[in-house]
């Protein structure tokens, strides 16, 4: 597939990797010199030096002959300009566009978005999902990410693995015997600085991050084995009143009611306009960085304190003086990809990292076929799934122990349909069979792609 990606920034550098690597054709578009060239080194893709809303610069890179753009430069009009172009010259047929203004995305205006006014097929708003993606986390406490599958019915879940934990030590193939009833698979395991797929003779060991697929139903029946309380955050600081602190509020007011919440915004415009828009959470106005402010949040009864504003070292240093207060738990959101790692060590309990959520959400979009969900681990270096089976499809008719995924592909669960319409979620084996119309969940390593695409019928052309 020929794909333009009109952005040179993280988020662009990081589908192009991925659309790369999958055997895409990618070209990159970006007005800054030092970007075009450093992802041109990098990467083995074509790039265009230009101004991504011009025709010429689309004409330049290929957007005759393209079947998808992308626009995630770092300004919406740009981005909506460009699909606008590439849909009335060129003809692109997918085009999907980062929209950070929420006016944009007002329900009023629910037609701007519409073929014969601006021809968007995919609006992506990462500050929603991220908002959306840091609830499920604080409705799960101990829980690192929390990312739901099959229309909820599955769940990913990260935890990190502490001395107290019951199942330290013991091999995954005796969690079946353990937790016979229990629909859960250990899909991931991060130990040290490594990622891997793991087998049913590795044991958890302390320090480890884990990640496991369950049925959503059975997850507060699962966090104890993890060490981890199944109980929700009652008492929440959010630190900064931008589009994602305000967002995360309202979403928290709607689903939990009965939460204690609070915000901290530095600028008295953006603290005021919080308090107006905001029906129960109190807002504060002041430097989460100083100790007299988050002491009168009092974050220091506070289960969670949650930092979102747009400066990374704000975010650590509020987060680092909430543990010291007595705060729960800190999550820091930060964009430099140098933090992610060092968060932990630290005294960072989570890190929020918006470009993972957010190319998980493009990369939905552009893995079509029966590809229904992405959603990528470790900065691309593995990948959870929810495909659907097809008639057709190689993973169809065979025990799973057949299909020889080895250490690049591990199935987490299936959720399958009966013909009354019944849904059921199952822990899979050694013996299980895929049927037609299973819906899939299972991680791979990013060399494994085209291993998945080929299992469910994926066609190449719409990959």
């Amino acid at each position: 597939m020929r794909v333009v990606i009109c952005g040179a920034g993280l988020v662009g550098f990081a589908i192009a990797r991925y659309l790369a690597d999958s055997g895409n054709e990618v070209t990159v578009v970006d007005q800054r010199p030092e970007l075009v060239r450093q992802i041109g080194e990098s990467l083995d893709i074509r790039t265009c030096l230009g101004h991504a809303s011009l025709p010429s610069t689309l004409e330049e890179a290929g957007a005759a002959h393209a079947e998808m753009l992308i626009a995630v430069t770092h300004a919406d009009e740009v981005n909506m300009i460009a699909c606008q172009v590439a849909h009335s010259l060129f003809g692109v047929p997918i085009k999907i566009a980062r929209v950070r203004q929420q006016d944009y995305l007002d329900p009023r205006w629910s037609d701007l978005f519409r073929r014969e006014h601006l021809p968007i097929d995919v609006v992506i708003s990462p500050e929603v999902e991220v908002a959306h993606a840091i609830a499920l986390r604080l409705e799960v406490p101990g829980a690192l990410n929390v990312v739901p599958f099959a229309d909820d019915r599955v769940r990913l879940v990260a935890v990190r693995l502490r001395p107290d934990t019951p199942i330290l030590d013991t091999p995954l193939r005796q969690l079946t015997y353990l937790f016979p009833n229990l629909h859960l698979v250990c899909i991931g395991i991060v130990r040290g600085d490594q990622f891997f797929l793991p087998d049913a003779d590795d044991t958890l060991l302390v320090g480890d991050e884990v990640f496991f697929v369950v049925e959503t139903a059975q997850l507060a029946m699962a966090l104890p084995a993890f060490g981890v309380d199944p109980g929700r955050s009652e008492r929440v600081v959010i630190v900064g009143a931008g589009n994602i602190g305000l967002y995360l509020a309202r979403e928290l007011e709607a689903r939990f009611p009965g939460m204690d919440l609070k915000l901290i915004e530095a600028d008295r415009g953006r603290a005021e306009t919080a308090a107006r828009q905001l029906r129960r959470a109190a807002v504060l106005c002041g430097d989460a960085r100083d100790l007299e402010s988050l002491r009168e949040a009092n974050v220091g009864s506070a289960e969670a304190l949650v930092a979102v504003t747009n400066q990374d070292e704000v975010n650590v240093m509020s987060g680092l003086l909430a543990k010291y207060l007595g705060c729960g738990r800190a999550m820091a959101l930060y964009n430099n990809p140098n933090y992610g790692r060092i968060l932990y060590p630290i005294g960072i309990d989570i890190g929020i990292n918006p470009r993972e959520t957010t190319v998980s959400s493009i990369l939905r979009h552009v893995r079509r076929g029966r590809i229904k969900a992405v959603h990528t681990l470790r900065d691309g270096e593995a990948e959870v799934y929810e495909a659907e089976a097809l008639e057709a499809s190689p993973i169809i008719g065979r025990p799973l122990r057949e299909q020889r995924f080895g250490r690049s592909i591990l199935i987490g669960a299936i959720v399958r349909r009966d013909e009354r319409g019944k849904e059921t979620v199952l822990r899979p084996t050694g013996d299980t069979v895929v049927l037609p119309h299973d819906r899939v969940v299972l991680a791979a390593r990013s060399d494994a792609v085209r291993r998945v695409e080929q299992l469910f019928a994926v066609r190449a052309d719409v990959f």
